[in-house]
């Protein structure tokens, strides 16, 4: 039986662009060989598109790859080459590389948002993860959790500030507002980003005013968030129209809050897997995280993450992550891992529901015909 090609997309201009190589290099090692034809498809920081050869590494690919770009209208090779001439790799034929589904694990702006889905559809190619809407949603941690309010799920009182709003002769009145409204603490987020970068939490005015421009360094959107003493609890979801939930994982950083140095720095961090939970408490959590997932139209995964009260123990949901991190230590893969799916055999569950929702869509009428009557 041929072997599917697969396109593994990684990089991009956003502040994740190195997270991205690191989930994807851990794809790489566990994609099945035998089973896949596997093509490096970098996106380099400057945003231009460069395809590696069969031994290049990640690294070298998204600094020195053939610099290619996907055509965003179908067509019989997916992948061109931007000259027409000079040396490429011995699998790129004249006309292109055709590929039958793409890993999008590029993280952040221009890659979860909505706007990589945007082009994948538009060039007719099966691809992983949520679609259009549902990422740009779930990139959206205001329009996220206004989806999730009106669907009657849990989640902490916010507010919303824009760029604007922080101007010198603005920003006193901004604080007061913030202040009146949430009290201290609060936590302070980019509207649009990840891995926690931009994230703060204040205590006071000083740190707020001082937190709302350092959120504002990377979206024209803030949220503003009221505080909690919390537990952090991920759930990994997966799926297409019957999703499921894995068991639960709790966070334990040892920094004020899990910020982007606990993610990816700091070893003292703990992931407790599974997480310390009745029976019942994990239940209601997973039937949450299903919920959720369905309340922002989430196809293939997301990372659902809980803040759990401390005093009262009630759940409120923190966010939805479209494309979460996939290192082999990353929580998504391990959640599966120990809830007994093998981070290989996740990757081939992906892949598949990925070609059942193409395929699934691709029946769809595109003209219209009058029915007979």
């Amino acid at each position: 039986m041929a072997k599917l090609r697969v396109g593994l997309l990684f990089g991009g201009r956003s502040v994740e662009h190195d997270v991205s190589i690191a989930s994807a290099t851990s794809i790489l090692q566990a994609l099945d060989r035998d089973r896949y034809e596997i093509s490096l498809l970098a996106i380099d920081r400057q945003g231009h598109w460069r395809l590696g050869g069969a031994a290049a590494s990640l690294l070298e690919t998204s600094v020195r790859g053939l610099e290619v770009t996907l055509p965003a209208v179908p067509g019989a090779a997916t992948i061109v080459p931007v000259a027409k001439e000079g040396p490429r790799p011995s699998e790129v034929a004249r006309d292109g590389l055709v590929l039958d589904v793409i890993i999008p694990i590029v993280h952040g702006r221009g890659g979860e948002d909505g706007a990589l889905q945007g082009l994948l559809e538009l060039a007719n190619i099966a691809y992983v993860g949520s679609g259009v809407l549902s990422s740009a949603i779930q990139m959206d941690k205001d329009i996220a959790k206004r989806l999730l309010a009106a669907a009657g799920l849990p989640v902490l009182p916010w507010l919303v500030l824009q760029s604007h709003d922080l101007a010198s002769e603005k920003i006193e009145l901004a604080v007061e507002s913030v202040s009146k409204e949430l009290g201290f603490p609060v936590f302070v987020k980019p509207a649009n980003s990840g891995s926690s970068v931009g994230i703060n939490k204040a205590v006071n005015s000083d740190e707020l005013a001082a937190a709302l421009r350092e959120a504002a360094r990377y979206d024209d959107k803030i949220l503003v968030e009221r505080g909690l003493d919390a537990r952090e609890v991920e759930i990994a979801v997966l799926g297409n129209e019957s999703p499921e939930a894995s068991l639960p994982g709790e966070i334990q950083p040892k920094h004020d809050f899990y910020d982007y140095e606990a993610k990816y720095h700091d070893q003292a961090t703990e992931l407790l897997i599974p997480a310390p939970l009745s029976d019942e408490e994990s239940q209601q959590l997973r039937e949450l995280a299903v919920q959720a997932f369905r309340a922002l139209e989430a196809e293939g995964l997301a990372r659902v993450d809980f803040l759990l009260d401390r005093q009262t123990g009630k759940p409120y949901i923190n966010e939805l992550n479209s494309l979460p991190g996939f290192t082999d230590c990353s929580m998504y893969p391990r959640l599966w891992e120990i809830s007994g799916l093998s981070y290989g055999a996740l990757l081939d569950r992906l892949i598949q529901l990925a070609l059942e929702r193409h395929q699934r869509r691709g029946k769809l009428e595109t003209q219209y015909r009058r029915s007979a009557t």
